[in-house]
Order: C-alpha cells, then sequence, then structure tokens
C-alpha cells in the first residue's frame, strides 16, 4: 500500500509538471511516462540501483565468508537467500534491494569487509536482511528511481523554459529547486523510522546487538572522512549509514537517525539480552 501511494504521488507531481510545461499535452505525456516509469521501476528498480554503484555479484567461491555470514542469518531468518553482491568502494557501507523477500539483494563494500570483524558484519548483515524481511527494500529502491527521475525532469523542464518570459523563469526555476525537495521529503518518511527497526530485528537476527552498534560506529566515523564515490541524495537513504558527512548535509535533510540515538537504543537492547540470557 504504501509503494502504491508513492508510485501515485509520484504520478501525481509528474503531471503537474508536464502541465506547466506542456499544458495538457504536456500532462497527458507525464501520464503515459509515469505509468511506464511505475511499471519498469517496480520490476527493475534493483538492478538500476545496483548498476549505478558498479556491484559485482559473489557466490560461496568468490567470497565465501560473506556469502557464508548472508546464507546463515537468512535461514535464520527464513527467508529466501538473497544474492550477495560487493561494491568496489573503500568507504565502507551495505544496503539491501529487491521487490520482494523472493527478489532481493544484499550489496556490501569492499571496505566495510576490511574494517569490521565477523560479529559486526553479521550485525550490519541481520539490519540488512531486516529491511528485506519487513519489505522496506521496495519502496526505498522505488523512491530511490523515481526521485532521481523527478530531479532530471525538473531540470530538463528548467532548461527547456529557458527562452521564455521572466514570470514562467520564476516559475521553472521553483520546480528546479521544490521537485528534489518533495522527493527528498517523501525518502525521509519512508526511511527514518524504518531504521530503527531494521536495527531492533537485526539486532535480535545476529544475536548480539552490540556488535551492530559498535559497525555503526565505525560506518559512522568513515562516513564523516570521505565521501562515497557515485553516492548520490537520491539513493542515500538505501545505506545502513548516510553515505555524505554531516559537514555537507543539513540535520533536517538526513535521510537517517542519528547514529548516536541508534547505538543508544542497541546498547539497551543487548543489556536486556544480557539478562535474559539472550546475548550470543
Amino acid at each position: 500500500m504504501k509503494t502504491a501511494m508513492l508510485m501515485a504521488a509520484m504520478m501525481a507531481l509528474f503531471m503537474l509538471l508536464g502541465n506547466y510545461f506542456g499544458g495538457q499535452q504536456g500532462m497527458f505525456m507525464m501520464l503515459i511516462i509515469s505509468l511506464a516509469m511505475n511499471f519498469y521501476t517496480y520490476w527493475n528498480s534493483d538492478r538500476l540501483v545496483l548498476a549505478q554503484y558498479k556491484a559485482r555479484k559473489v557466490d560461496m567461491n568468490s567470497a565465501p565468508g560473506l556469502y557464508r555470514i548472508v546464507d546463515g542469518l537468512a535461514k535464520k531468518a527464513n527467508i529466501q537467500t538473497p544474492r550477495v553482491y560487493i561494491v568496489p568502494s573503500n568507504v565502507p557501507n551495505a544496503f539491501a534491494t529487491g521487490r520482494n523477500p523472493e527478489h532481493a539483494a544484499v550489496a556490501v563494500h569492499s571496505g566495510l569487509v576490511d574494517i569490521l570483524n565477523k560479529d559486526e558484519i553479521e550485525g550490519v548483515i541481520g539490519h540488512e536482511l531486516s529491511h528485506i524481511l519487513h519489505r522496506d527494500t521496495l519502496i526505498s529502491t522505488v523512491a530511490a528511481s523515481m526521485a532521481g527521475a523527478i530531479t532530471y525532469i525538473a531540470q530538463f523542464g528548467f532548461f527547456f523554459s529557458g527562452g521564455r518570459n521572466n514570470r514562467n523563469s520564476i516559475g521553472s526555476l521553483l520546480i528546479l529547486l521544490l521537485a528534489p525537495m518533495a522527493a527528498m521529503v517523501i525518502q525521509m518518511a519512508v526511511s527514518r523510522s524504518r531504521e530503527y527497526e531494521a536495527d531492533r530485528s537485526g539486532g535480535a537476527l545476529c544475536g548480539n546487538p552490540d556488535a551492530l552498534a559498535d559497525a555503526l560506529l565505525k560506518l559512522d566515523q568513515y562516513s564523516k572522512r570521505e565521501l562515497m564515490q557515485n553516492a548520490t541524495p537520491t539513493t542515500a537513504h538505501m545505506f545502513i549509514v548516510n553515505p555524505f558527512s554531516a559537514k555537507n548535509m543539513q540535520k533536517m535533510f538526513s535521510t537517517h537517525p542519528s547514529t548516536e540515538e541508534r547505538v543508544k537504543l542497541l546498547r539497551e537492547q543487548a543489556e536486556v539480552m544480557r539478562e535474559n540470557g539472550e546475548l550470543r
């Protein structure tokens, strides 16, 4: 339902842009484009994001340690083992994508495998599998694809109308600014609350919330020192930590809750599990 509402909102925004730039004919054209885009995005959004980050598919032979962790936790979560990818990036991060648990993928940056120990990697994978289990991946990946399309169309319309009168130029400038902002607001609405739930569920799945908390602290420190290559604001909400430094993005536009708050909640969860004898 949330995905359908998001697609409807995107369609309405596309039609408004079409009406502004081309009247009724433009609105009808954008309706057709948005319908086609919704259909294509639903079935191929995961491939688009994986291709954007040059992710390479791996298996038990090419990455036995990582694949074994994903496979083991997937069995524990009682879901089909997702496809496993490695993103060639020294900046450690990870994300999950796919329209449902049967067509899901987990992508891990090569830098993450280098700096985290086995328990911490399990915590990260547990977090990403929780997104798959709760079907967060569909709406987050669709949001990424559509937000990128909205930004592109707004920019195209702005330059296309550059020769019009001053009033239209001002209107085009507003669309150029507001369309990406609207896409980002949608991303925030579908992202932040699910990160807390994925942390909680992922901590329980891996059996050690402290390990996930330690991983988040390490990843957060790296994200503040170095920006990820090819990272875009329209896909930032998909990653386990925001790929943009806090200095380069206003907090009000952050797609993630604060790492400090996430770590605090995970430490509390670990303490409860420890008292109940559930901590691994």
